[in-house]
């Protein structure tokens, strides 16, 4: 599934000011819980599931926390930039600022390996990640993101 089909305008959040990587898979579990109607507790949980795994920071002040979640109805995708950049164990133990949040139902699983791709790809661009550590409200960056796809 392309990547700009699942970007909705209401969960593209600018500099928002969150302080921790717990604080920041709080703030998207109950972001994503309202959007997907599943309980946001367990959005939570699968999200630091998935964390324990290993840290989903994959370095360039990137993060694409994801997660597959039963009851979740339709995937769902948050981009998030953060005011500071925050501790989120990445592979470069370099501080991140951006944040990509995925949670798919389990029968969307075969597009959620692709569309985890298409953000990877996009995280090493250093010109996309200029344009959206740049955008200073919700609206300039969901500009920018869907311009970037």
């Amino acid at each position: 599934m392309p990547l700009n089909s699942l970007v909705k305008a209401e969960l593209v959040l600018a500099k928002q000011d969150i302080v921790s990587k717990k604080r920041v898979l709080e703030s998207l579990a109950e972001i994503t819980s309202n959007r997907l109607h599943c309980d946001n507790e367990a959005v939570y949980d699968a999200l630091l599931g998935r964390e324990k795994l290993g840290s989903t920071g994959i370095g360039n002040g990137i993060a694409i926390p994801h997660c597959r979640l039963e009851s979740a109805n339709h995937t769902a995708i948050v981009v998030m930039s953060l005011q500071t950049p925050i501790d989120f164990d990445s592979i470069d133990k370099q501080p991140v600022d951006l944040i990509f949040a995925l949670i798919v139902p389990p029968n969307e699983c075969d597009h959620h390996l692709s569309t985890l791709a298409q953000i990877a790809e996009l995280a090493q661009s250093p010109d996309a990640l200029a344009k959206l550590r740049a955008a200073q409200s919700n609206e300039d960056l969901y500009i920018s993101f869907e311009s970037l796809i």
